[in-house]
């Protein structure tokens, strides 16, 4: 399917989803490909299973750094709240594929947050913020890749799409807020510019295989 034949939103967002959309894009480095989406249409019980995966490293991750940052009240507080949305996702999103019959089958994961996390310095507090940050940038592609899909979908996962996007750009700006909050006095900008670089490169470069981070899959 071409992504260019399908419809817009069959039903409109609220005013404040799209002006959180809105800056999300601005804060994104590019959009998703339209060849990305038609590996999605075109895959779509690989993107539910990889999905699920997503929603399960993302509490993970908020877990983790709850266990390693004690002493950060503000940031248990939010990861806390994150990890428990985040499973919640998950239990969703595993409850849409038993309805539609598709085994949740072990697949590895695509090349595009272990790219990321290339970037992190080495020491704190450098470390945290490096990680807070992409925190923001894998929340906010998340949540810019379910706006772009869910026009194409069928209503029931539409509608599951377009109540992601609320949480999502909740958490994206939980975690950008808590990495100028670690930062102090000093800017941000630079780590983010830099960051956003390479997420540019993975989401437009092509993949090998198509994951819900993915490149494009030509």
């Amino acid at each position: 399917m071409s992504v260019t034949s399908a419809s817009p939103l069959k039903s409109a967002l609220k005013p404040d989803l799209e002006k959180a959309l809105e800056e999300i894009n601005q804060f994104l480095p590019c959009v998703t490909p339209d060849r990305w989406v038609e590996n999605a249409l075109e895959n779509q019980s690989l993107m539910l299973i990889d999905h699920a995966n997503c929603e399960k490293k993302a509490a993970s991750t908020a877990l983790s750094l709850i266990n390693r940052y004690t002493d950060n009240f503000d940031l248990l507080n939010k990861m806390s709240r994150l990890a428990r949305e985040e499973m919640r996702h998950f239990e969703q999103v595993i409850a849409l594929m038993k309805r539609r019959n598709i085994a949740y089958e072990h697949v590895s994961a695509s090349r595009y947050a272990a790219g990321l996390r290339e970037l992190v310095r080495s020491k704190d507090p450098d470390k945290l913020v490096d990680v807070l940050i992409i925190g923001a940038f894998i929340e906010a592609r998340s949540c810019e890749r379910f706006a772009k899909l869910a026009p194409y979908l069928d209503g029931e996962l539409e509608a599951f799409y377009q109540s992601l996007l609320k949480s999502e750009a909740r958490h994206y700006q939980d975690y950008l807020r808590l990495a100028k909050a670690v930062a102090g006095d000093g800017s941000i900008d630079d780590r983010i510019a830099e960051i956003a670089q390479r997420e540019r490169e993975l989401v437009e470069q092509p993949d090998t295989v198509f994951r819900f981070h993915s490149g494009p899959v030509m």
